[in-house]
C-alpha cells in the first residue's frame, strides 16, 4: 500500500470522530474546515506511517485548533487596538475632516448655493422645502399657488443646476 493511500484510509476511516472531537473543542462550524486543513497537513507529513495513527491526527487536530485560537485573539486584539487608536471611533463618531476637506467642502456648497440663486427664488425654494424640508409637491403647489407641472420644472432646473455644478467639481 502506497503511503499516500494508507494516511488516506486511516483518514477516512476516523474522519467523523476527528469532526466530533473538533466540534466538542469548541470548533463549531469551523469543523469541516479544521478537518480538511488537518487532511493537508497529514498528506504532506514527512511520516505516513506515523501520520496515519489516530493519536497522531488527534494531535494535530488539536494544534489547529489551538492555532486558529490564537490567530483568531489575534486578531480581535489588533482590531481593538486599532480602533482605540481612532479617534471617535469607539463612540461610533467619525474622525473630523482635514483642513483641505472642510475648505472643499465649503467651496461645493458655495458653488450650490450660486446655482440655485441662478434658477431664481421660487424655483430654489421650492427645490430647499421639497428636498431639506420633505414637503410634497402637491403641497408645495398649493403654497406657492403655482401648478404641479409648474412645481415639477423648477425642481427640474434646480436639479438640472446642480447635476452641472457637480459634473464640473467632479472633473476638478
Amino acid at each position: 500500500m502506497a503511503p499516500t493511500a494508507q494516511i488516506e484510509q486511516a483518514y477516512l476511516a476516523n474522519r467523523t470522530r476527528l469532526l466530533r472531537f473538533l466540534r466538542a473543542r469548541g470548533a463549531g462550524d469551523a469543523a469541516e474546515d479544521l478537518v480538511q486543513e488537518l487532511w493537508l497537513r497529514l498528506a504532506a507529513a514527512p511520516d505516513p506511517e506515523a501520520a496515519s495513527g489516530i493519536g497522531y491526527m488527534m494531535r494535530a487536530a488539536d494544534r489547529l485548533m489551538i492555532d486558529r485560537y490564537r490567530a483568531e485573539r489575534q486578531g480581535t486584539l489588533r482590531d481593538r487596538a486599532w480602533s482605540e487608536a481612532q479617534p471617535g471611533l469607539t463612540d461610533n463618531i467619525a474622525p473630523a475632516p482635514d483642513a483641505t476637506r472642510i475648505i472643499a467642502a465649503r467651496q461645493h456648497v458655495a458653488l450650490i448655493e450660486q446655482a440655485l440663486t441662478e434658477v431664481g427664488d421660487r424655483a430654489a425654494a421650492i427645490f430647499r422645502r421639497h428636498r431639506i424640508e420633505g414637503v410634497t409637491q402637491r403641497q408645495l403647489a398649493d403654497e406657492f399657488g403655482v401648478s404641479l407641472s409648474t412645481v415639477e420644472s423648477d425642481l427640474r432646473r434646480a436639479y438640472g443646476r446642480i447635476v452641472a455644478v457637480r459634473e464640473v467639481i467632479d472633473e476638478a
